[in-house]
C-alpha cells in the first residue's frame, strides 16, 4: 500500500486509498473488525497523524471504540468536544485548531487539528470517525471529502 506522501493530498490520493481500503475489507462484514482495520489503515497510510480511531454510539454518549494512538479518553457526551459535535450535529467536524474549538476535550494535548466524521447508516448514528494530527491546519476540504468516502466504503462493507 503506498502512503499518501508519495502521491500528494489529492483527491487522486484518496481514490488510491478508497480502493485499497475496499480491497481490505472485501469479504468481511463485522463492523468492529473492519473498523479495527480502517483505524490500522488509516493512521498508516495518512501521514501527519498522532490517533485514527473510533468512538461508538451508546445511550446519547460515545464510547471508545477500535484505534491506533497512545490511550484516549473512553466516553464522550454528545454536543461535547469535536467528536461530540460531530455526534449531535451529524456533519464532519474540521478543526484547524482544536485548542480554540469551544468545549474541546484534550484526551492527548499534542493533538492541535482534528476530523471527526460521523457514521450514519440507515438514518442511524453508529459512530464517529476521529483523526488528530499534532500540525495545526493539517485536514483540508480534500482529506474531509477523501475521508468521508472511506467512511462510506466502512459502513457499506458493514453489518452495523
Amino acid at each position: 500500500m503506498r502512503d499518501l506522501s508519495d502521491i500528494g493530498q489529492d483527491l487522486a490520493g484518496y481514490e488510491l486509498l478508497a480502493a485499497q481500503l475496499e480491497s481490505l475489507l472485501s469479504g468481511e462484514h463485522d463492523f468492529i473488525a473492519n473498523a479495527s482495520q480502517c483505524a490500522a489503515f488509516l493512521f498508516h497510510e495518512m501521514p501527519g497523524l498522532n490517533w485514527a480511531g473510533f468512538y461508538l454510539s451508546r445511550n446519547d454518549e460515545l464510547v471508545l471504540g477500535p484505534f491506533q494512538g497512545k490511550i484516549a479518553c473512553v466516553r464522550i457526551p454528545f454536543g461535547r468536544g469535536v467528536c461530540g459535535a460531530a455526534a449531535q450535529t451529524r456533519q464532519t467536524q474540521r478543526v484547524r485548531d482544536v485548542h480554540a474549538f469551544p468545549g474541546h476535550i484534550a484526551c492527548d494535548s499534542a493533538s492541535n487539528s482534528e476530523l471527526v466524521v460521523p457514521l450514519v447508516k440507515d438514518g442511524r448514528l453508529i459512530g464517529v470517525l476521529d483523526l488528530d494530527s499534532p500540525e495545526l491546519g493539517r485536514f483540508t476540504e480534500v482529506d474531509q471529502a477523501g475521508v468521508e468516502r472511506l467512511a462510506e466504503i466502512l459502513l457499506a462493507s458493514s453489518q452495523c
